[in-house]
């Protein structure tokens, strides 16, 4: 069956399904899904699958956040679930009710990551049905160091977690973004937390003690790992994200011109951006945290564009072909009802030059999004690396309490 699934994968933007009435469907309920790594370790997220409207949808579920999906295809057993982001797919067969087994695939810039993919109805645990009382406990702000495993620098976080009896939820905060919604339970002095939003799957292990976190593992997709360890430290702080993008020496003002969704061509000097406040999102469909901002960004420019605030999205998609970049983009539109323009840059986002080639006047982009404001000189006024998104709780409520200052000053200039 998996050989099948994988020559699927070929056409994945050509469903195998036919136009016969299916003879099965995913049944209502709560689902324990794993990805299973080629190292033994599985991946573990719930979803929750409803009727709405007479239609099949589910609910990817990790602590407070509920991921709507709402393209489920059906055909006889088989299965292919489109996640609303990230040129991802689980394609399945469905045994009986209460079963269903295939593939995670993720699109990359070439051929398709794949995980074997299982899940389980009527499981609303998360790791084991049954767990022996914890003696440690989470809570609380942890200063944390992951280990980049090629050359073992160690790369700064912020471990945030509140633990309930055996529950335990929160995140990381990283210079550049935030690992978004991580649930989990503590056993004994055993922590285990995970993810999966269609775009990135992670696993946290770790040993709890009093006052630091060791022997942490951080497992991402189906190989990638990296040790990672805590003090807890309430007074535990990053580096401004503020300072770490930067304009080069003597630049001021941005002059680009790209392709829109639609193709058409827009620019930075186009009279609707002329004596205007104008926010610059550097973003890309593949970019968990560009979700959460693109939603925030969305929100704001309806409540200040007729206060003078125009905001343009800059794409940096894997590929560079401008079809495949269009159709990943039109679903980040649709699901936020983004109304600003998102202009394809054209360039990769693994593309070593892509600053240099598209915003030369800029230093380099250290990550994803990077949000530039712009007063209504013309002039560039801040940068933000990086955010925080709602995951990451009162830093989320203080970020979104930031832009609006700012922009409201720039306004009132």
């Amino acid at each position: 069956m998996f050989k099948i699934m994988l020559a699927a994968a070929l056409l994945f933007y050509h469903p195998f399904l036919s136009s016969a009435q299916p003879k099965h469907t995913i049944q209502d309920g709560i689902w324990r899904a794993l990805l299973q790594r080629k190292d033994g370790k599985e991946i573990v997220f719930n979803f929750e699958a409803k009727d709405s409207a007479g239609k099949k949808i589910l609910y990817i579920r990790n602590a407070s956040e509920r991921l709507l999906v709402d393209s489920i295809l059906t055909n006889g057993d088989s299965i292919i679930i489109t996640l609303p982001f990230f040129e991802s797919q689980l394609r399945a067969k469905m045994n009986g009710k209460n079963e269903i087994r295939g593939l995670w695939l993720k699109r990359l810039v070439v051929g398709y990551q794949s995980m074997s993919f299982v899940a389980f109805r009527n499981q609303s645990f998360r790791f084991k049905k049954e767990l022996h009382p914890p003696t440690a406990n989470a809570s609380g702000r942890w200063a944390v160091s992951f280990i980049n495993p090629t050359n073992f620098k160690e790369e700064p976080a912020i471990g945030e977690f509140v633990q309930l009896e055996n529950y335990v939820s929160g995140t990381f905060l990283t210079p550049t973004g935030d690992y978004r919604f991580l649930q989990g339970e503590m056993e004994g002095d055993s922590l285990r937390l995970s993810c999966f939003d269609g775009g990135h799957a992670y696993l946290f292990t770790a040993k709890v003690n009093e006052d630091s976190i060791t022997g942490g593992q951080l497992f991402s997709g189906p190989t990638f790992s990296q040790a990672w360890y805590a003090k807890k430290n309430p007074n535990a702080a990053l580096t401004d994200e503020f300072s770490l993008t930067k304009m080069k020496l003597g630049q001021s003002r941005f002059d680009f011109s790209f392709k829109d969704i639609d193709g058409k061509k827009v620019s930075i000097l186009d009279p609707r951006f002329k004596n205007k406040v104008v926010l610059i999102q550097i973003m890309g469909s593949w970019c968990p945290n560009c979700m959460d901002e693109t939603q925030f960004l969305s929100k704001l420019y309806d409540n200040y564009k007729k206060r003078g605030l125009e905001i343009i999205a800059l794409a940096y998609e894997r590929s560079t072909d401008f079809t495949r970049s269009q159709n990943s983009l039109r679903s980040f539109q649709k699901r936020f009802h983004v109304k600003y323009p998102i202009l394809i840059t054209g360039v990769s986002t693994s593309d070593s030059l892509r600053t240099q080639k598209t915003l030369p006047q800029m230093q380099d982009i250290v990550g994803f999004p990077t949000t530039i404001f712009i007063n209504k000189k013309g002039e560039v006024g801040k940068i933000h690396t990086g955010f925080n998104g709602p995951g990451t709780g009162e830093h989320y409520l203080e970020q979104k309490k930031e832009i609006y200052d700012i922009i409201d000053g720039m306004l009132k200039e």
